[in-house]
Parts: structure tokens; sequence; C-alpha cells
């Protein structure tokens, strides 16, 4: 007997609940000031789900090591093992010290594909490009300099360089790529983390202001963010850095034999996919939890690759006792 066909639809419901337990039991720690407490409990809720759903899954993008986090780890098989055989990419709480700190969009992530659909990306940074729908592929590159990919944006959307924003994480790393880009007149918006939201910005410019994200961060949320890209619309190029030969090691364990490869976004996601994310902290892709006395009220964006469909859904629950 075959195994059972990635069926999308019928997984779609599954997976934003996956994502709305997450944030639901990250809400009593908002503001608390305690990161791993929080990431652990949607850590916690996020695999109780999964292993709720009728597939065979395997954890491709999981928690890293590098923080001494609680792990969804690679290489981790979720499900009841009676559905179809898929790849998993997760993050149960995308900006921890967000949600420590209750600062904006700290988010619950996951995708879900065919196996095999999704790159296997080591925990190692990944320098990173994304812009959002409706330019012709390869208008910008992560060989140009920061400078000549926001004068090729701006030439590609009619304006001049001071009408675009980048959104650019803030680390010492990035100095003096904000530098060039603020030469451009650009405007730029900087992040203190979070940089799957900070990507998935760039598919709604005309809601969020953000016209293209660049700079290093997180590999696996790279792979995240291509997942979303993927139902979205957009486009985004990554390229793995090393730091030593540990890290070079990890890739190679992992299946990359070309270390300089650039990654378009159907090559980190290949196939179809379904993404969900819920919000725990407001900002402008989704509102955060909202408590009222005894309830709770959550917003998860639910989307398809295949359909490109986007499903925005509110959920309200009694506040979980104990």
């Amino acid at each position: 007997m075959s195994a059972p066909d990635f069926d999308d639809r019928m997984l779609s419901l599954g997976l934003a609940r996956v994502a709305e337990q997450a944030a639901i039991a990250s809400a009593r720690l908002v503001g608390r000031g305690d990161e791993k407490a929080a990431d652990q409990a949607a850590v916690n809720a996020m695999r109780e789900q999964l292993n709720r759903l009728d597939i065979s899954g395997v954890v491709v993008i999981g928690e890293g090591e590098r923080d001494e986090a609680p792990m969804l780890f690679i290489g981790e098989e979720v499900g009841t093992g009676k559905g179809p055989a898929v790849d998993i990419a997760l993050d149960p709480l995308e900006g921890t010290t967000l949600t420590a700190k209750d600062m904006p969009n700290a988010l619950t992530v996951i995708a879900m594909g065919p196996r095999g659909s999704m790159l296997h990306a080591p925990d190692v940074y990944m320098d990173k490009l994304a812009i959002g729908p409706g330019y012709p592929e390869g208008i910008v590159d992560l060989d140009m300099p920061p400078a000549t990919r926001v004068s090729a944006l701006a030439t590609a959307k009619g304006c001049d360089p001071s009408d675009i924003t980048v959104c650019i994480l803030e680390r010492p790393r990035h100095e003096a790529m904000i530098a060039e880009v603020r030469s451009t007149g650009a405007a730029i918006r900087l992040i203190t983390d979070g940089d799957v939201a900070g990507v998935m910005h760039c598919a709604e410019a005309d809601v969020t202001g953000i016209d293209m994200y660049m700079g290093q961060g997180g590999a696996p949320e790279g792979v995240l963010a291509a997942a979303a890209l993927k139902c979205m619309g957009g486009q985004i190029q990554g390229r793995l850095l090393f730091r030593d030969d540990d890290e070079k090691g990890r890739a190679e364990k992992a299946g990359i034999a070309d270390l300089d490869r650039i990654y378009a976004r159907d090559d980190m996601v290949a196939g179809d996919v379904i993404f969900a994310a819920t919000g725990v902290t407001g900002g402008s892709l989704l509102p955060g939890i909202k408590r009222d006395v005894g309830w709770l009220t959550t917003e998860t964006l639910l989307m398809r690759s295949k359909t490109g469909s986007v499903r925005r859904m509110r959920y309200r629950t009694p506040v979980p006792q104990g």
C-alpha cells in the first residue's frame, strides 16, 4: 500500500492549530522577562499538537543549540505516523526576547511540505536578501553591494531611493551595511529580533512600509521565511556563512556540498507548502494575544502556496487553568 499523498488542504487547519496553541501556551509569559520559560512553553504545546496530527513528520528546521534553547530538535519524528511523509520547519517562538520584554512582532511559526521539499539548513548564519512580489526575477541579488540593491529596486518600483525602506537586524555586524544603505537616502527600519517577520514584511509593503530585507541571521529562519514568501509572493536569496570548520562540518553532514551556493526561494522550499503563524505580541503583521478576564483571543495567518490562499483566523478560548 502506497503512502498517503500530501493533502495541503486537509492538513492546513491542523497546522494552524499547532501555531495557535503554541502562542496560547506562551501568553502567560509575555512581559515576564523569562525567555527560556516562554520558549519551553511554546515548544511543549507545539510538540503535543503535532503529535496529534495524522502525519509521518520529521523536523528538518528546528530549534537550534546555539542559544541553549529547549528544542524540537532536527530529526525529531512527530505525528501519529499514519499519514503522509512530511518535512516540518518550525520556530515555536520566534522572538523569545520580544516575548519576554513584550515588544512587537513575536510569533509562533511553522511550515509543512512533502518529504524532501525543504532545504536542511544547518544551524549557522545566512546572508539574506528579500523583496516582495511583482518584480522581475533577479533585479537584486546577494552579489550586489547594498547601495546597488536599493537603486535597482527603486528603478524597478519607479521611485527615488529615498522612497525605499529597508528592514535590517540591529547588530554590530551590520553597521557598514546600514551606513551604505543610508548613503542612498533610503530609510531603515531596525529590528532587534524576529527576522522571519522581517522578511514577511516585504510581501505586504503597502501595509508594513517595508520594501526590502537584507542582512545576516539564522539559516533555519531563512528557510521559514522562504516558506512564507512561497505562499505570499516575493523573492528571497540566501547564502550560508561559516565561522569555522565545525560549522562547515555541520553543513556537510546536512548534505550540503557547495558551501558558496546562493539559494533562491524555490531552492529552499521546492514543493507546495503550508505556512501558519500566530501573533504573540502585537505587530504590523498580526495582532498579539488579547487578554480579557477569563479569555484569550489569538489571530493566526494560514497560507497555502498551492492555491495562493491567505486566511486570517481569530480564535477565542477560556484562559487555560493551572
